[in-house]
């Protein structure tokens, strides 16, 4: 199972230092979203804030890129620490070929996300070639929001899948992930939990990573995957 903390929701003047705290308490990877006020109705960080942080921590760099031009992105963020980059299903089927191909042509890792109102069967034709499908949970934009439990039947659609098409991406989920919603993500099949606001506002950011951990392996669906997703560097 992997714990992804949302960068979003940590301290924006400490940034490093938040970093650095999150792989000492434990997580796996650490999302980073970006947002360009376009495809998003919010505006959050680049390229250069990425690049600031990555010296201080060598957890696996999960970039969501909530943009209407990600393919102007793709290798400033690559050349900036990203271990995989997420783009948006909702860009069509041309655009996500696209830039799936560009994004592994970068030796990154490629995921897709899918909004809470998309039909989770556009995702089909992408997913030979992507390491991740990201199903938000909530509309994005904005930290804080409540988890639509609509989206279930979208994680257990693309935990089917998986099974029956023999693929390896992970199925994570991101929007109102506490321990209740990600055992019931668990349970339907996902095994990449995003959460910011739930985990920074823990008294043990440790404590919290723990907590959610036990809860997502308590409650999983048989099957889940176990990949080492840490870059190279931490490896060694």
């Amino acid at each position: 199972m992997i714990i992804a903390p949302s960068l979003l929701a940590a301290n924006f003047g400490r940034f490093a230092a938040e970093a650095a705290r999150v792989e000492k308490a434990g997580a796996d990877w650490l999302h980073l979203d970006i947002m360009d006020g376009h495809f998003v109705p919010n505006i959050s960080f680049g390229p250069g804030v990425v690049k600031t942080i990555r010296p201080f921590t060598r957890l696996f760099f999960d970039v969501h890129l909530m943009c209407s031009a990600p393919e102007i992105l793709l290798e400033p963020f690559a050349a900036a620490g990203a271990d995989q980059m997420n783009v948006h299903v909702e860009l069509g089927d041309e655009v996500v070929t696209s830039l799936i191909w560009k994004i592994k042509s970068l030796g990154k890792k490629a995921g897709l996300a899918v909004n809470p109102p998309t039909d989770i069967s556009r995702a089909l034709p992408h997913l030979a070639g992507i390491s991740e499908l990201l199903i938000m949970t909530v509309n994005p934009g904005f930290g804080g929001q409540g988890f639509i439990h609509e989206t279930l039947p979208k994680i257990q659609k693309a935990y089917d899948w998986r099974l029956e098409k023999g693929l390896q991406y992970h199925i994570g989920v991101d929007g109102g992930i506490t321990d209740v919603t990600a055992a019931e993500c668990a349970r339907a099949g996902a095994d990449a939990f995003i959460s910011g606001t739930t985990l920074f506002e823990e008294r043990s950011l440790r404590g919290g990573i723990a907590k959610m951990r036990k809860a997502a392996e308590k409650n999983a669906r048989g099957g889940n995957l176990d990949l080492d997703a840490r870059p190279a560097a931490a490896k060694s």
